[in-house]
């Protein structure tokens, strides 16, 4: 009898270790598909995740290539507003700034760059940028990122109610080192884990510190 019970908790624990490794693949593989497809269409606004800024204060090379997507997909007419996220608040030198100067500096109208900054992680730039759009009656948007980046943060921006796209910067994973491709997508798959956890009732301020020393642990493109 004794063995019978050892013999089923064993299987028990089997069956769960494969369904959390074929849960944790099949995240995998989401990351890795929701970046490698463009599904920008028409929307109220463009929405560009902060990134890196150089010491100098220019964009750093993650940032830039956002921006400058956003930039492209602005001119082509998928949206009448860029939002650049990002930063502490009213600061010259945040990603929603620098983003926003560079904006302007490829010709899209000061008026049409909006700034919701304010946030250090993708969590907070999307409160902050629901928190502007809700202000703007706007309820559509597309965002702009690292292609490794746009499935959690997909996630984060539609739990704050909205309807968005994602458009990666590029969708050629192949040109990403397939060791930087594996731990950010190992990052990534982590980090909408702890989503996922959140809305089974884990409070977020449990999850906060791991999570910020993770995402430190990670190389460039820094995807807070």
């Amino acid at each position: 009898m004794l063995r019978t019970g050892i013999r089923f908790l064993m299987t028990l624990a089997a069956l769960l270790i494969l369904a959390a490794a074929v849960t944790f693949l099949f995240i995998c593989w989401q990351v890795n598909r929701t970046g490698s497809h463009d599904q920008v269409r028409q929307t109220e606004a463009i929405i560009v995740l902060g990134a890196r800024v150089e010491a100098d204060g220019q964009a750093g090379p993650d940032l830039y290539e956002r921006t400058m997507h956003a930039v492209a997909l602005f001119q082509r007419g998928f949206a009448p507003y860029i939002i650049c996220t990002g930063g502490f608040h009213q600061d010259r030198l945040s990603a929603a700034a620098v983003a926003r100067q560079l904006a302007i500096s490829q010709g899209v109208p000061p008026d049409q760059v909006l700034i919701a900054d304010g946030s250090s992680t993708t969590r907070e730039d999307a409160s902050r940028a629901a928190e502007l759009m809700a202000l703007q009656g706007w309820q559509t948007a597309t965002l702009v990122s690292h292609p490794l980046h746009l499935q959690r943060a997909r996630l984060h921006f539609e739990d704050e109610g909205l309807v968005v796209y994602t458009s990666p910067t590029s969708t050629d994973l192949s040109a990403i080192p397939w060791r930087t491709r594996a731990v950010l997508t190992v990052r990534e798959t982590v980090g909408i884990l702890w989503i996922y956890l959140e809305q089974v009732g884990i409070p977020y301020e449990w999850t906060t510190p791991l999570s910020r020393w993770v995402y430190g642990l990670a190389p460039t493109p820094c995807l807070g």
